[in-house]
């Protein structure tokens, strides 16, 4: 036995949707309505039987009829309107939030100012190593100076030797 149908209304704008289904959650469906509005107290069971005629001739279809005449409309808004300007300004229904804070950028800092710190000793290190170098490249032409010297008059005291050992060997033969 199919269930008995019932009408419910909800506000639209300046309209009345009215539906007739067989439950609450039938009409939120039919409304397309992401919320309980029933909960919310932003729908209701009509019971004028003059209002549900429309709605249970058409079951499960949505059903729109303008609240007021648009004289009504225009005098509500005239009205809210001026109520407004007397009024002072309302905050915004949704609370400000605070700004999200901004990301510490200390440890990108203190990360940088540690490698400029290792660059500039990696520097220093290079600058050293160049002086050692020099250093060492003139010391070397020193000793190298020095052994050429030594060489140089053991090789002229060898051959100096050498032509005395000659002659008194060439003495000895004869």
């Amino acid at each position: 036995m199919p269930r008995k149908l019932k009408v419910f209304r909800t506000a639209i704008g300046f309209h009345d949707a009215y539906v007739a289904a067989a439950s609450q959650k039938a009409a939120l469906e039919a409304w397309g309505a992401a919320a309980n509005l029933f909960a919310r107290g932003a729908a209701e069971l009509v019971s004028d039987a003059e209002l549900s005629k429309e709605p249970l001739a058409h079951p499960g279809k949505v059903i729109k009829r303008l609240r007021g005449s648009e004289a009504e409309h225009f005098a509500a808004l005239e009205r809210a309107s001026a109520a407004d300007s007397r009024r002072e300004p309302r905050a915004s229904a949704a609370p400000k939030r605070k700004p999200r804070p901004r990301p510490d950028r200390k440890p990108l800092d203190d990360a940088e100012e540690t490698l400029d710190g290792a660059q500039r000793a990696a520097e220093q290190l290079e600058r050293d190593f160049r002086e050692r170098e020099r250093r060492l490249a003139h010391e070397r032409q020193a000793a190298e100076r020095a052994a050429g010297e030594l060489v140089r008059k053991a090789r002229s005291a060898r051959d100096a030797e050498k032509l005395r050992y000659e002659e008194i060997l060439a003495r000895w033969r004869a």
